[in-house]
């Protein structure tokens, strides 16, 4: 997984891996011929209940790992900036939330100056000022409370040696954040990030005034900014009920519709339960969702054959590839020839059945996910077909000194996800097979699994690899695979194909500079086009999200953002 697929496995713990709930990966978004669900107009009142497989752990805004703010996250914090809470494209744009705008960039994208707006405050009715955004901030530097998204560290000056409150001697926190009037509130960073308002969706932007952190247990209570406040958080996130937020208002928050009166949040379920009770709706399970438990095949079956039920499935694409990933330090894959030889037999057909089938997976020839906010440009370096090019692959491999083929190692997860799987691995063994290749398969529990292809020392030379988005854009997506001073050689290393090539790595940074995201989003698509000759991944397929709500649910807005309903939008009255 990845630092994204943490995301993923948090924000949206389901199935298809992220699958992420946050997460929307393809170009048209929603397909439902009803996406704003069951009929009348949404109005206030009622419970929502949301049953999930995952707790909701660590519920302090420093230790989340979202995307856009998360999504049962964002009912309780606010941040500088937020998605926007639309269907489909339009949903995987930044938009301001605390802030009065997406900030203002000086000094070449390396120094951002936000303002908050006038009127916040938090459940206790005491305001919210930009000293408390800084120290929520700092405070998720602390080693405690660590696990949410790495990049202020990596951007902030000074950011590389802070430990956090704490362990800070001076009081005065991080110099790199200032905050000259109790409305404003500057960054200063060690260089140029043209993205820094996708990054202040992350809930570590989330105010926390320093009188009331209780440090590891301030989740047991976090201080609300937004419409809905923790009243109950029971085994870790397990049982988490939600009520209204007397002081939240929505004069100051256009995202946010906050329809219910209530959020129950139920976790521990196991996924046929979920779908079980989605599909009755009886109770208070009329009024129910989920945010991280996909519709498998059977249950797909199933809800076709059922026309009142399909009504009540939301489609949505998170930004999400999963892909076959090549170590070019081991032989046989040093040589490009054999890279691109598999490239060519793969048959992604078969991998699209064996990841649940067309209505769950769509078959990827680029790397970056087919949304406009990622850039993608349309491009197949290796044209297999839907079904794979065996006599391409035997022609290279012959070229490459196999004439009579190979025999390869094939690492995979033994974890039932439909992605790094056996059934994945198993359809690409078959394929290879046609083109001469004979695939031995080496599959290890998940833990195992991970450790190794995330160890520069150990990477197997090929294996089932997959990349989620921190946010909607081409930055985040490629700069942890390929830029090659990413590279960890004692840690956790993402660049799967060590590559580090200065062209690359000089465009990321050119990249970077910019402010326009449309002219950004370009470029990251021209990069990815680049990238993909050198054939250190194929490319398989990009997961689609199906999900039962409730038959009382209304209103459901399914963006690009995060492929999943955004419960901040539902009603059930």
């Amino acid at each position: 997984m990845s630092r994204s697929s943490v995301i993923a496995r948090r924000v949206a713990a389901a199935s298809v891996s992220l699958v992420l709930a946050s997460g929307a990966a393809a170009c048209a978004g929603p397909k439902d011929n009803d996406t704003k669900g069951g009929g009348g107009k949404p109005a206030e009142g009622g419970t929502l209940t949301v049953l999930n497989r995952d707790p909701q752990t660590d519920f302090d805004p420093a230790r989340l790992y979202t995307s856009g703010g998360g999504n049962v996250p964002s009912l309780v914090f606010r941040t500088l900036t937020t998605r926007n809470r639309e269907d489909g494209a339009k949903g995987a744009e930044v938009v301001p939330d605390l802030a009065t705008d997406l900030g203002k960039p000086s000094k070449n994208a390396t120094v951002w100056t936000y303002t908050l707006k006038k009127g916040l405050k938090y459940e206790d009715g005491t305001p919210i000022t930009s000293a408390d955004v800084k120290y929520g901030i700092e405070r998720s530097f602390a080693a405690e409370l660590s696990g949410g998204a790495p990049y202020l560290r990596d951007w902030l000056i000074g950011g590389d040696k802070y430990q956090g409150p704490y362990k800070d001697k001076s009081g005065k926190g991080l110099a790199s954040i200032e905050t000259p009037d109790e409305r404003t509130i500057v960054f200063h960073l060690n260089k140029p990030e043209g993205e820094f308002p996708y990054l202040a969706t992350q809930t570590q932007f989330a105010p926390v005034p320093k009188s009331k952190d209780k440090g590891t247990k301030y989740e047991e209570h976090p201080l609300s900014s937004g419409p809905y406040k923790v009243v109950k958080n029971e085994n870790d996130g397990e049982r988490l009920r939600l009520e209204r937020n007397p002081h939240w208002s929505a004069e100051t928050d256009e995202e946010r519709k906050a329809y219910p009166d209530v959020i129950d949040v139920r976790s521990g379920l196991d996924s046929s339960v979920i779908n079980q009770r989605l599909s009755a709706s009886q109770g208070a399970d009329a009024a129910a969702v989920t945010t991280d438990t996909n519709l498998g095949p059977a249950e797909l079956a199933k809800v076709a054959g059922d026309k009142e039920l399909a009504s009540h499935v939301g489609t949505g694409h998170f930004g999400y590839t999963n892909y076959l990933a090549f170590n070019p330090k081991v032989k046989p894959f040093d040589d490009p020839k054999v890279r691109q030889a598999i490239s060519y037999a793969v048959d992604r057909s078969s991998v699209v059945n064996a990841a649940g089938g067309s209505s769950l997976a769509e078959p990827a020839t680029t790397y970056l996910p087919n949304q406009k906010s990622f850039g993608y440009t349309k491009y197949d370096h290796f044209p297999a077909g839907a079904s794979g090019n065996p006599k391409k692959a035997r022609e290279l491999l012959k070229k490459a000194g196999h004439k009579n083929g190979l025999t390869i190692t094939l690492t995979h997860s033994n974890a039932k996800d439909f992605e790094t799987s056996p059934e994945i691995a198993t359809a690409i063994q078959d394929a290879l097979k046609k083109a001469g290749i004979t695939v031995k398969l080496q599959g290890l529990e998940e833990n195992d699994y991970s450790d190794k292809i995330h160890s520069a020392k150990d990477e197997p030379g090929l294996f089932l690899s997959r990349w989620g988005a921190d946010w909607p854009s081409g930055g985040p997506f490629l700069a942890p695979i390929f830029d090659g001073r990413q590279i960890v050689e004692d840690g956790a290393n993402f660049n799967t194909g060590f590559l580090n090539d200065k062209s690359v790595n000089d465009e990321i940074d050119e990249i970077n500079k910019l402010t326009d995201l449309d002219a950004a989003a370009a470029r990251w698509g021209a990069l990815d086009k680049r990238i993909g000759e050198k054939a250190l991944t194929v490319p398989l397929f990009h997961p689609v999200y199906k999900r039962l709500y409730g038959k009382d649910v209304k209103n459901v807005v399914i963006s690009d953002w995060t492929g999943v309903l955004d419960v901040s939008q539902v009603a059930v009255k």
